[in-house]
């Protein structure tokens, strides 16, 4: 008799995404931002590449990120019923996916027109949808959110169409405002057109009922507000009498009692209407620079939200309109890299963007602020934290920057102006860093130039710099990492070559200094024993595409690496087999980069421009 051979399984460990720190809006100078609303109140939801970000209103730490668009989406609202979100996207794809299940399962997708959509708009019993925006040979469709049949046409306008709503009882009316100046009423359903209003003088930006249906109001890059009867479409009033404000307005939203509208404006403030009487409540003054300028706004409940062309969320205080109640800030580009720091008992995470600019993140809590004062102008390429608490950052403006992390400001602090642009950073005991640029490595200590290597005769690209700070490994396009000695104030090659699998994308020493892992493109993470005279000490393969970071736990028996295959393994040195495994750990964008907080939190960030923190368990 045969016994069935016996199956060891891999032995699994576990991972869970505990915290989500989401990137802000993205946003774009003179195009307005829409922000949806839960019909319950509690979430808020906007875009942000291929991203559809909701947060909580109340706590905007909690928030969840929506990733299946294969394009840039440019729009998401909740369905009034608040089981379903629509978002759509730059090519013409509407997806309606469940809000209820955290796999946000697709429900329905359809491909209203060719071209970017602008703004959606559903009736109130959720069965019916209007979509809007850039389209070849129709700018709007509306139809049935089973089915895709349509329940009316959208015409009357000859240029893109930038917002539609419909009125929130019957009888239904829809009305759209559009780059043409005018905006357009329609009865339904199904939907026809039935006139055309031509009050503005510049493109309308935003059109919107109130939620009693009795009214509907429409804003422009003219600076007016023009409010009109919900049912007949008969003009009622000019907000203001004159201009409503000095610039043009992005977007409006009505109080949840249809007696007041908050309206946000490219001349840096935010207004509250009360329209019954036709006067400002109050105006909130933003700021003076071209970053204030009031992109998008929310009235949900009792909170005021507004977008500036920052990114940043504004709740608005009634109470105190020159002083917000909060501002969410973040990042709305790219995140390059990310380093972490504890201070004052708290672990704070620090990120740094394609835009240049640093913030930094309390990891509990998620609240986070940027540094003051000038900082980088261009990408910020690498970071990490010096023995006296410097943020020691390298960015494609040439320079390196040495921030104290107890002011972070930037003002009159170190800045070491280089030849050519940096790649990569690492610092060392003794006030060394060493800086790897294009074709040249420079050795700094105590903030200056002290020694460069100016034809290595390789491509160096990234750098690490042994704990005990004596020695430096330096890693190349050619596939080597070479070994160099810290002498003083020079820098000397050991002659020594560690072969990788392919160009080396990342280096890192242990925290004990006893290994030294490699990635590079061909997929595979190397680690070398330092103590046997760099000996391969094991090789690591799962990446199904190139490593570009990698990372050591202050256990110093296990490692991260993350790739572009969208994944992240967490490693254990000593048997290449038991590994942790986060698939899709930023779906569809590759991490950029990886940070121990501890020995079982890991965190990671990524193109999306968000920042996530992971629960390690072996």
């Amino acid at each position: 008799m045969l016994l069935a051979p016996k199956i060891c399984p891999r032995r699994q460990k576990l991972q869970e995404l505990e915290k989500v720190f989401a990137s802000l809006p993205q946003v774009e100078r003179g195009v307005s931002k829409i922000l949806g609303g839960d019909p319950k109140g509690n979430n808020f939801l906007y875009t942000n590449g291929k991203c559809v970000i909701l947060r909580n209103i109340d706590n905007p730490a909690v928030a969840d990120i929506y990733t299946e668009h294969a394009h840039q989406v440019v729009v998401a609202k909740y369905a009034p019923s608040g089981f379903y979100i629509a978002s759509g996207d730059v090519s013409g794809k509407l997806r309606i996916w469940d809000t209820t299940q955290k796999e946000h399962l697709l429900k329905y997708e359809y491909q209203p027109f060719a071209g970017k959509i602008k703004d959606i708009a559903w009736t109130e019993d959720s069965k019916r949808i209007a979509v809007v925006g850039e389209g070849r040979e129709k700018f709007g469709a509306v139809f049935l959110w089973d089915s895709g049949s349509s329940v009316g046409e959208i015409t009357g306008h000859n240029k893109v169409i930038n917002s539609v709503d419909i009125k929130q009882s019957r009888p239904y009316r829809l009305v759209t405002g559009s780059d043409d100046n005018c905006a357009a009423f329609f009865e339904g359903p199904p939907f026809k057109f039935k006139f055309t209003i031509g009050d503005h003088s510049r493109f309308v930006n935003c059109v919107r009922f109130s939620p009693d249906g009795n009214r509907f109001a429409t804003a422009s890059a003219d600076g007016q507000i023009y409010i009109y009867d919900g049912k007949t479409g008969e003009k009622v009033c000019a907000l203001g009498e004159g201009k409503a404000h000095e610039g043009g307005i992005y977007a409006i939203s009505w109080s949840p009692d249809s007696t007041h509208l908050l309206s946000a404006s490219g001349d840096k403030t935010s207004k509250i209407w009360d329209v019954g009487v036709n006067s400002v409540v109050s105006t909130f003054p933003m700021g003076s620079s071209v970053l204030d300028q009031q992109l998008g706004c929310l009235w949900q409940k009792d909170h005021l939200l507004s977008i500036s062309l920052s990114g940043y969320i504004n709740y608005l205080d009634k109470n105190n309109p020159s002083k917000p109640l909060r501002v969410i800030k973040g990042h709305s580009k790219s995140i390059q890299c990310l380093t972490v720091h504890k201070n004052g008992g708290k672990s704070y995470i620090y990120s740094g963007s394609h835009d240049g600019h640093i913030n930094y993140w309390d990891s509990e809590t998620g609240e986070n602020d940027s540094f003051s004062g000038k900082g980088h102008t261009n990408q910020v390429s690498r970071m990490t934290v010096d023995e006296s608490g410097q943020l020691v950052s390298c960015s494609m403006d040439d320079t390196v920057r040495y921030t104290n992390l107890m002011l972070r400001d930037y003002s009159g602090q170190g800045v070491v102006k280089l030849d050519v642009q940096p790649k990569c950073v690492a610092v060392g005991p003794g006030g060394y860093a060493v800086v790897v640029c294009i074709g040249q490595i420079v050795l700094l200590k105590d903030q200056k130039k002290c020694f460069s290597i100016d034809s290595p005769g390789y491509e160096p690209e990234v750098v690490a710099v042994h704990p005990a700070g004596d020695t430096v490994a330096v890693g190349g396009t050619d596939g080597n990492v070479r070994v160099y000695s810290i002498l003083g104030s020079t820098l000397k090659d050991e002659g020594k070559l560690l072969e990788a699998k392919g160009p080396v994308t990342d280096v890192a020493y242990s925290h004990d200094g006893a290994f030294l892992a490699v990635c590079d493109a061909s997929k595979v993470v190397t680690v070398f024993s330092v103590a046997d005279g760099y000996s391969e000490n094991n090789v690591f393969y799962g990446h199904h595409a190139k490593i570009v970071c990698l990372a050591w736990s202050p256990d110093n028996e296990h490692f991260a690496s993350g790739g572009m295959d969208m994944m992240v393994y967490v490693w254990t040195l000593s048997d290449p087999e038991t590994r942790v495994k986060i698939q899709d750990a930023h779906r569809l964008h590759h991490v950029s980069s990886l940070a121990w907080l501890d020995e079982h939190t890991l965190v990671t960030t990524s193109h999306d421009a968000s920042v996530k923190e992971w629960t390690i368990t072996y």
